[in-house]
């Protein structure tokens, strides 16, 4: 029988047996850096002697001895960059240095003992390899076709990288990858943009995931969209006039490669009048007369083509600023007229206002309200042809034919002081009531105690409210 064979039907006899090699089932190494794969062999049993040690590798059903150890005959290594941590019989742990991608495989741990034969341990070495990234820019020319405008490579990665773009122009992408001799990927992914003047100078974004980094890898590119000039004239404010000096005229031109040639001339193909140089873009007009009063051109080129742009020069008798200046007395006046109806219509209603005021207050109604300090309000009662305006029995009335005695003057005081008292009693049963002092004709005092209503009656400054 096999030697092998014995020994794996012992394994399935003997229970515990397979498991005193002890391995690990998988390691991942990064290409470049150094990994390390752990055996030991655990037994109890003095009788079992183990001989040699010995680290297998297996790719594609080839096996390949990369490290022996045996105490009678030393350590054999083969293979420079693998080596034992330290030569044991019972740990026999494997270094292996600065990883290739070719030393991704199969290890196989395999101890010779005695008398039980050979007993093992395999690890799977699964290799990943970072990748190296760029993304630069494929110059495009302007046109209506789609065009490259970016390249992103990720190149000699394992696994492979995935590949997307941002960007806020327009466009797709495509990505290859391709499998290279030593294990590794490398992707390829290119933008493509119906390339414009307004494209240049943008910025496009390729990110790149990888298994080998934490994060995702933003590159950023700058387009290079080439297209021929686009020129504009700027600096003409419509106010040349006649002897205005040092007027000036610039060639603005965008371009990718920039413009390198400017060329100043008129549609009509005469030559510039004698009052105008030409400094590169820049066109000077040392005294305006009528001769530069035409079209004048400016061509710009670069290496894809040469543009024009023209502007029409129209030249006045006198500045500008003189109209504008009467256009804004114009203006001044009117506003200052407007503002001062504004005025005028205030200063009316004012008036009217305090006019209709007056009228409200000089008012007379029979019934007056007086109120007092917190009391409440009581109406005076006018009651027509009371007794205060009768004339008392038996006394003549004055009348302009008869004139007044010092007699009369005291019979009228006797009078006004009874119809007080009376008034007094009136007052306490009926409440406050307006009383008019009598009339006394033809006095100079009665003139200025009358007063004229606006309803045409008259009234005494000095009536009494009690």
């Amino acid at each position: 029988m096999d030697p092998r064979t014995a020994l794996l039907l012992l394994a399935l006899l003997v229970p515990g047996y397979a498991q005193r090699v002890k391995v690990r089932d998988e390691v991942t190494g990064f290409v470049g850096q150094d990994v390390t794969l752990p055996c030991t062999l655990s037994t109890d049993d003095p009788s079992i002697k183990i001989t040699q040690v010995t680290w297998v590798k297996e790719v594609g059903g080839k096996k390949t001895n990369v490290a022996v150890f045996n105490p009678a005959f030393g350590t054999n290594l083969p293979i420079k960059h693998i080596s034992f941590l330290r030569p044991s019989l019972t740990e026999p742990t494997l270094v292996i240095s600065t990883l290739r991608m070719t030393d991704e495989g199969s290890y196989t741990c395999e101890f010779a003992t005695y008398p039980n034969g050979n007993e093992e341990g395999t690890t799977r070495l699964s290799l990943l390899a970072e990748p190296t990234n760029k993304a630069e820019a494929m110059p495009g020319v302007a046109g209506d076709k789609q065009t490259i405008v970016a390249n992103c490579t990720s190149a000699n990665g394992k696994p492979p990288s995935e590949i997307t773009w941002q960007s806020i122009v327009p466009g797709n992408f495509s990505t290859t990858v391709t499998n290279n001799t030593d294990g590794t990927f490398t992707v390829n992914s290119q933008y493509r943009i119906y390339p414009t003047s307004t494209a240049n100078g943008k910025t496009v974004t390729c990110i790149i995931s990888s298994r080998t980094a934490k994060a995702p890898q933003s590159i950023p590119v700058v387009l290079s969209i080439q297209y021929p000039p686009e020129v504009s004239i700027a600096g003409y404010d419509d106010n040349w006039y006649i002897n205005r000096q040092q007027a000036e005229l610039t060639c603005s031109a965008s371009g990718n490669p920039p413009p390198t040639k400017y060329e100043w001339k008129t549609t009509d193909g005469e030559p510039l009048p004698k009052t105008v140089d030409v400094i590169g873009n820049l066109l000077v007009v040392r005294t305006v007369d009528y001769l530069v009063n035409t079209t004048l051109i400016c061509e710009a080129s670069n290496a894809l083509g040469t543009r024009s742009a023209q502007l029409e020069v129209m030249v006045r008798e006198r500045a500008l600023a003189q109209e504008a200046d009467r256009t804004g007395a114009i203006i001044g006046g009117i506003i200052g007229a407007l503002l001062l109806l504004a005025l005028v219509g205030v200063i009316l209603f004012f008036v009217f206002f305090r006019s209709r005021k007056t009228k409200d207050k000089g008012s007379y109604t029979p019934k007056t309200r007086v109120f007092g300090n917190g009391a409440p309000s009581q109406e005076f009662a006018y009651r027509e042809d009371s007794e205060l305006d009768k004339p008392l029995q038996g006394a003549p009335r004055p009348t302009e034919e008869m004139p007044r005695t010092h007699a009369d003057d005291e019979d009228d005081e006797k009078q006004n002081f009874y119809l007080l008292e009376e008034d007094e009693e009136r007052f306490n049963e009926v409440g406050p009531m307006l009383q008019l002092r009598p009339h006394i004709p033809h006095d100079a005092y009665l003139d200025d105690d009358m007063e004229s209503q606006n309803d045409g009656s008259m009234i005494s400054k000095t009536a009494v409210y009690v």
